[in-house]
């Protein structure tokens, strides 16, 4: 059934953003190279200090940020602390802040997630997450329900740019999923009366998402995908209906060019992701915010 949102959706509100301040992505992945590499020693200073000039840098320039959550955790209480103080700075500021946890496993445990991630009630609350739909896609509904209730979004992993992907993404489903558009490429002959196209494990997350998101009606939904831009055959995003979350842009190889070619039709709902582009131009303040500046003014689609 298809619902009128009580509020604006997570899609709505990048849509929007990127009205004033284009689509791109910056992330924040304070490594351990990378602080050596900005003169901070590795250690919950040097952390918060990292984190501080990202803030300062990113808050007024960037349409989305994504700070990388292993890379908090793996400072215990004092890195989570550091965290929460980012995510509320960024948001005061407008930005949107996509948790980049990879969160993935069910029932109430997922509901915990959704807890720690969306929910206003949390210190930790974030404007999106990144979920796991590798333990099946319906294990992300208790994400998905906490995020319908708050206007969050929730980023599915689909096609991802890591190299060891295409194993398990570009595995063929033999039964895709019916819900989702047709799989059969123009280019290709039509299917046969009848006949299920079958389609990859990443087509078919695809097809997933755009099928929970036409619940939003003509708004872009809640639930968006993240395919990375150096994926060579990656899945249709044409009627995905949602934030599409693209890394792999800059050091990774991926271009806009690749952006455009992948995103398809879904153009206007893509947020290029790029990283260790724009963190290199640290620490200091001003280079990274014009790095900010140039890429944005530099998106194709």
């Amino acid at each position: 059934m298809t619902q009128s949102p009580a509020r604006p959706t997570f899609g709505e509100r990048f849509l929007e953003r990127a009205q004033s301040h284009g689509k791109l992505c910056v992330g924040i992945d304070p490594h351990e190279q990378l602080l050596k590499d900005w003169g901070l020693g590795v250690n919950a200073e040097g952390l918060r200090e990292f984190t501080r000039i990202c803030v300062e840098a990113f808050a007024p320039t960037a349409c989305v940020v994504k700070p990388q959550v292993a890379f908090y955790e793996a400072f215990g209480s004092t890195g989570f602390a550091v965290l929460e103080e980012a995510i509320f700075e960024l948001r005061r500021h407008g930005v949107l802040v996509i948790a980049d946890a990879k969160r993935g496993d069910i029932g109430s445990t997922m509901a915990g997630y959704a807890r720690a991630w969306v929910h206003p009630d949390s210190p930790l609350c974030s404007d999106a997450m990144t979920v796991s739909p590798w333990l099946g896609f319906d294990s992300i509904q208790p994400v998905k329900e906490v995020a319908d209730d708050n206007g969050a979004g929730v980023i599915v992993l689909a096609a991802t740019s890591n190299p060891e992907a295409p194993s398990v993404q570009s595995a063929v489903v033999t039964s895709p999923f019916e819900g989702g558009p047709s799989v059969a490429s123009k280019e290709k002959d039509p299917l046969v009366a009848g006949e299920k196209a079958p389609a990859t494990l990443a087509q078919d997350i695809v097809n997933r998402v755009a099928a929970a998101n036409r619940e939003y009606g003509a708004a872009a939904g809640n639930v968006g995908v993240v395919v990375g831009a150096t994926v060579n055959d990656p899945p249709r995003l044409d009627e995905v209906g949602g934030m599409v979350l693209m890394p792999g842009v800059g050091a990774q190889g991926g271009t806009m060019a690749d952006v455009k070619r992948i995103a398809g039709q879904a153009g206007s709902l893509v947020s290029p992701n790029v990283s260790r582009g724009i963190l290199k131009h640290g620490p200091d303040v001003g280079e990274l915010g014009e790095a900010v500046a140039k890429l944005t003014s530099e998106m194709l689609v």
